[in-house]
């Protein structure tokens, strides 16, 4: 056994083993609007519901490690003092995970991510319409732990409103944890499933990803292709160009000239392998 004490080690080393320790954690996903409008959306699995009378939530962007800044959803959430916190499943955990690229302030990550804005009731922040659950939220305080890098930003949010689908719902009217296929963050890049075990996500890339908006209408609105292939198709940086898409296509040619169903349900086997880059030369092929 190794016993560390927190002020002898790097920050970055300490917070890989926090995170690797404490898990699984639920994932918030927060929803805030800056105070021009503009839409913002980030998860965060510093997260967890805290009391039920009065209901809180509570989760916390910690300042970054590398550089100490903030993030967005801080800032939005201090100045407009309102949050839509929205649950992640597994349907939409790669949709999550492009979301989390650190684009550019103004930049939309409800289009990014290929994720529908739902227009909230009693909050400005837009809900996650492919969410389970969404849930609207006052932020009644804002505690900041710290002012170096890594120190947490506890936000403590009461619930005004939760948004639940029928679809998850047992015949008794209560949640069937099956049915909301809940995911939670463990340590480095790996997820948990409940009931169904670890699966990894690859972090997203430092550079930007092209984002779901980006994607031809024709992919996009595939009937094969779903939100977590889209997601990943997203999460590119950069397509193939055309002369790899050519030799790619000489080496498989008994894809030329399929039907879009057929070329986007043999694009979605080399997802589920991880080869996103074969996944797009396929669908680029004439």
């Amino acid at each position: 056994m190794i016993t560390i004490d927190p002020k002898t080690i790097p920050t970055a080393k300490l917070h890989g083993y926090l995170l690797g320790s404490v898990a699984p954690r639920p994932i918030a996903f927060a929803s805030t609007i800056d105070d021009k409008g503009n839409p913002n959306l980030s998860p965060f699995s510093f997260f967890n519901v805290f009391s039920a009378n009065p209901p809180i939530l509570i989760f916390s962007p910690a300042r970054r490690v590398r550089d100490n800044t903030i993030k967005h959803t801080l800032i939005n959430a201090k100045a407009t003092k309102e949050v839509v916190i929205n649950v992640v499943n597994y349907a939409i955990v790669q949709q999550m995970s492009l979301s989390s690229t650190e684009y550019g302030e103004g930049v939309n990550e409800f289009e990014k991510s290929g994720l529908t804005m739902l227009k909230s009731d009693e909050v400005k922040p837009f809900r996650v319409a492919e969410s389970p659950v969404q849930i609207e939220c006052k932020v009644t305080e804002v505690v900041a732990l710290g002012a170096e890098g890594g120190a947490g930003n506890l936000i403590i949010c009461e619930v005004v409103k939760m948004h639940i689908n029928k679809t998850i719902l047992d015949e008794n009217g209560a949640i069937d944890q099956h049915k909301i296929d809940l995911v939670s963050r463990m340590g480095g890049s790996w997820y948990s499933r409940a009931n169904k075990g670890m699966f990894e996500v690859p972090k997203p890339l430092s550079s930007l990803g092209i984002g779901v908006d980006t994607i031809p209408s024709e992919i996009k609105n595939s009937s094969v292709l779903t939100g977590n292939d889209l997601g990943m198709l997203g999460n590119v940086d950069v397509l193939p160009n055309q002369q790899d898409v050519n030799k790619f296509a000489k080496e498989h040619a008994h894809f030329i000239g399929i039907k879009s169903e057929e070329k986007h349900t043999f694009a979605q086997e080399f997802l589920k392998k991880k080869d996103v880059l074969s996944a797009w030369k396929v669908l680029l092929m004439n």
